[in-house]
């Protein structure tokens, strides 16, 4: 039986399918797998299911040259803590759980985004704090999101998902900025990344990330949106240039930010927690008992794949 470890506990039933297939170890800590775990995950084990920020960077592939496992099943659609050509390097296959991410991680971003133009976080501190004194005209005045131009930036899967949402249920105008062509099923205009940037109410950020898109947005991106509009990040932390995002928030350059990740996670800049006008989300995208389910059964399909030599169903 080929000896498996999952670096994070994952729901029962998942563990359960695990357990019925393979000799599992899992780790009984809830914290990314330092450097010095991946290099002994790799020594130690025939198949890696890895979670968010767990380092298999080159470092560990070094040194390890003929690594015992061959396959990372990375549980989640982002695998930017994976080096993925020195894995391939060091002869592991590497897969993730697209598809099982999109919906949800959609919903999360029409969370934030409605949070934030309308003030909900705001809101609803000032009335546990007991601040409310009822209703009035002119009380916490929002933006109101039905009809706004929505910037995507990144058109994969979870992008359209957000598009598609804004666009049939608010009847929002979609601009969006790809790194290739995209054709998709509703309206949307494709643009440089400044022009749709200026054209926007609302942009939200969907990209991969990685050394491709690290610091994406930035300084001079922030400065080409709209001082009315609002930024929202469901990607990953670290495509965006988050002290650049503080100082647009303080100048007033944006309106406000809705914001599921952090370029340093778990840490938060206090001066994002300090500001009324940012909506912040402890990385919530995936967090449905069903969705957590899907990506583990995905995760162990690959690896089922692999023992049984077929053909992976999600390499990347």
């Amino acid at each position: 039986m080929l000896k498996l470890l999952i670096s994070r506990r994952l729901p029962e039933s998942v563990m359960a399918d695990a357990a019925a297939r393979f000799d599992v170890t899992c780790r009984p800590v809830t914290t990314p797998m330092d450097h010095a775990e991946c290099v002994a995950a790799l020594r130690d084990y025939d198949l890696i299911l890895p979670t968010l920020g767990d380092a298999f960077r080159a470092a560990a592939f070094a040194e390890v040259p003929a690594p015992r496992a061959k396959l990372l099943a990375n549980f989640g659609v982002g695998y930017n803590h994976i080096d993925v050509p020195a894995a391939r390097a060091a002869g592991l296959a590497v897969t993730n759980t697209p598809g099982a991410v999109t919906e949800a991680t959609a919903d999360i971003a029409l969370t934030l985004i409605l949070s934030t133009a309308r003030r909900a976080g705001e809101g609803e501190r000032m009335l546990r704090a007991g601040q409310w004194t009822g209703w009035h005209p002119t009380q916490m005045l929002g933006m109101h999101v039905s009809g706004r131009t929505v910037c995507v930036i990144g058109m994969g899967r979870i992008g359209q998902a957000i598009a598609r949402r804004c666009h049939f249920g608010f009847g929002c105008k979609i601009v969006h900025a790809n790194r290739s062509p995209k054709t998709v099923e509703f309206p949307a205009t494709q643009m440089a990344l400044p022009d749709a940037l200026a054209r926007a109410d609302i942009v939200v950020l969907a990209t991969p990330g990685g050394a491709a898109t690290h610091h994406l947005m930035g300084a001079p991106e922030f400065a080409a949106m709209q001082p009315h509009a609002i930024f929202v990040n469901i990607s990953r932390g670290d495509v965006v240039d988050e002290a650049a995002l503080v100082a647009a928030l303080k100048a007033g350059t944006i309106a406000g930010a809705g914001l599921d990740v952090y370029e340093f996670e778990p840490a938060v800049p206090p001066e994002l927690m300090a500001m009324e006008n940012v909506t912040l989300l402890p990385h919530l995208g995936t967090a449905a008992l069903d969705v957590r389910e899907d990506m583990g059964r995905m995760a162990l399909d690959n690896c089922i794949a692999f023992a049984e030599a077929r053909a992976l169903p999600n390499p990347v």
